[in-house]
């Protein structure tokens, strides 16, 4: 893979698949794509950004998280995001609340929003750390 690596984004990838299936969308990707490269061949992998590009078979759609395309996001289990800004992880849990998804959030430091209608646990897998919110009025899958 040419493109830089995130420390721990394998264990996230691995957490990611051992507890959600159907399709997860990824927030924002940025330039770092790996945890969607590494999930794309085993699950349906959605990756939104500001600007429509492609990393290798992952084509990043041109979505708005503030102001979604809310098809885009229809049947995701889960919505995660590597380093978002708090605005960004509220308007995820929004959009989340809205398809009955998950969020997992990797922050790039301490910044780490609280999402209505959501209870949040800090995960620590392998070398990554992250933060999975699930709706207080389902089950978490299993940590």
């Amino acid at each position: 893979m040419s493109q830089p690596l995130i420390r721990g984004g394998a264990d996230l990838a691995r957490f990611i698949l051992a507890r959600y299936s159907g399709k997860v969308v990824e927030v924002g990707v940025g330039s770092v794509p790996e945890v969607a490269l590494l999930l794309a061949p085993h699950m349906e992998v959605l990756a939104t950004d500001k600007t429509a590009r492609t990393f290798g078979d992952i084509a990043v759609v041109d979505d708005d998280v503030f102001s979604p395309n809310p098809d885009l996001y229809r049947d995701a289990s889960l919505l995660y995001s590597i380093r978002p800004p708090l605005e960004m992880q509220i308007a995820m849990g929004e959009l989340a609340q809205k398809v009955g998804a998950d969020v997992i959030v990797r922050p790039l430091a301490d910044e780490v929003a609280q999402i209505l209608g959501f209870s949040r646990t800090l995960v620590n897998e392998g070398e990554a750390r992250f933060y999975l919110f699930t709706s207080s009025s389902r089950e978490a899958p299993t940590v």
